[in-house]
């Protein structure tokens, strides 16, 4: 079969320098179920994974060997790093609209960056940006009907100015979508390099599409706050499948939220029963939706640890951010998950406006009390689209982005600097991760306690 389409994405492992320290690759899935749609309906279709590959090196190769009509550079929207909209990603995906123009190949953009940067994208060669759900709107295009009819589409015409096609409506029933092409890409490359830095290998999977909550500060360009899940059954015949293909020790769910309705999570569980399906996952979800029951029936599904958005011990703070939380579901969380042996991970967020270092403070005795297994420190970081980014938007410099993921810098006017957060950063999880490091941590918090010296004296001077 001819290849219509080359699909490909910007995530480079090795550009990223924490990633190469977790080491803890993810095959692109959502890049992954858009080939699979193309080709159920007749699209040949190709993936060039660059996670492991230089993608100046790859990319040039694969378009000389497929010689494809389209080229689509498909971000994974189930990754957060692609939801973080790092530069350097952007970058890499300006460079591959630039191989393709070369050889006169269109070429096409999807993800969270291009939808919020349509007009760079454009500029740097991109024929086209789709916008929202992708897997519609690809097919259309590689099947050839006239762009102009074609809804979720971003183009310049020809006087260079950026038009929008009509929105296009969000898929309803995500059963009806094929399991992703897994077998176009190099698994081994992948098990590889789970099992050198971990002694196993993780698989990703994903259950839902979007988040219905409202947290002020979260980029939901994709799916907006819609929330669709597909069914119980569907999940687990899929968590089968790959244990007999790829044989996985571990699952991560990338869902936004995992285990939102009570009753689905025990008709997942009962279904991974009926199957044998069984494989230890991790997933994500929030503090105030893990209840006995759902716990209950995420340990009888094999969900072996738990990632929450806490972000502060600050109930000031999460009211702020329209969280919808309460510090109380923080503790009641991990409790009824210490009671059925899962790991409790908590997401960690600094610098929000009006948190100063009595807020901070809250949030170091929240984690000292609950002493969860495992954390996720970040920085706020104001992304195009959200309440957030408009309540800061007066203080943002010239720099939009951040580089990578360790980046963690203040993009707007925040009480301390970002060193500030970032030696934060780093005593918190050392304290939680090397307990018993005693000497380091003390190193690390005097660290943190002479840069917040050293930003009061200069507020004094």
């Amino acid at each position: 079969m001819m290849t219509d389409v080359l699909l490909t994405h910007s995530n480079h492992l090795f550009y990223d320098r924490k990633q190469v320290e977790k080491m803890q690759p993810y095959p692109p899935l959502q890049t992954l179920i858009a080939a699979a749609v193309l080709r159920e309906s007749g699209v040949g279709v190709a993936v060039c994974d660059v996670a492991f590959q230089a993608p100046e090196e790859a990319l040039p190769k694969a378009l000389e060997a497929h010689s494809p009509g389209l080229l689509a550079v498909c971000e994974d929207d189930f990754n957060f790093l692609s939801k973080m909209c790092l530069s350097r990603n952007r970058s890499v995906a300006f460079e591959m609209a630039r191989m393709a123009k070369q050889r006169g190949i269109p070429a096409v953009a999807h993800g969270s960056d291009a939808s919020d940067h349509a007009a760079a994208y454009l500029e740097a060669g991109f024929d086209y940006v789709l916008i929202g759900e992708v897997e519609s709107t690809l097919l259309e295009l590689a099947k050839g009907n006239d762009p102009e009819h074609i809804a979720g589409l971003a183009c310049r015409d020809r006087s260079g100015v950026v038009r929008y096609t009509s929105p296009r409506a969000l898929r309803r029933d995500l059963d009806e979508l094929p399991m992703p092409a897994r077998e176009l890409i190099e698994m081994d490359q992948y098990r590889d390099a789970w099992r050198a830095a971990h002694g196993y290998f993780s698989l990703n999977m994903v259950s839902s599409r979007g988040c219905p909550y409202r947290c002020n500060w979260c980029s939901k360009p994709i799916w907006g706050n819609s929330y669709q899940v597909r069914s119980a059954r569907l999940l687990a015949e899929e968590m089968l499948a790959l244990k007999r293909q790829y044989a996985p020790d571990h699952i991560w769910f990338a869902d936004d939220i995992f285990a939102l309705s009570g009753n689905w999570t025990m008709e997942f569980a009962a279904a991974v029963d009926s199957l044998g399906a069984h494989i230890p996952f991790k997933m994500q979800s929030r503090c105030d939706l893990m209840t006995r029951d759902t716990v209950s029936a995420l340990k009888q599904a094999g969900c072996a640890e738990v990632w929450m958005g806490a972000e502060s011990g600050s109930q000031r703070i999460l009211s702020a951010m329209e969280k919808g939380l309460c510090v109380e579901d923080t503790y009641r969380a991990r409790e009824n998950l210490a009671r059925y042996g899962i790991r409790a991970c908590l997401f960690l967020q600094f610098g929000y406006p009006g948190e100063g270092l009595t807020e901070i403070e809250e949030t170091i005795r929240m984690v000292r009390n609950l002493q969860p297994d495992d954390i996720g420190v970040s920085v706020s970081y104001p992304l195009p689209g959200t309440r957030f980014h408009q309540m800061v938007s007066a203080e943002l410099g010239a720099k939009a982005n951040w580089t990578d993921s360790a980046d963690l810098a203040m993009m707007f006017r925040g009480a301390y600097s970002s060193e500030f957060y970032r030696a934060l950063a780093d005593a918190l999880h050392l304290e939680v991760r090397q307990p018993n490091a005693t000497e380091a941590i003390r190193s690390a918090w005097d660290q943190v306690c002479a840069l917040e010296c050293s930003i009061d004296r200069q507020r004094v001077a």
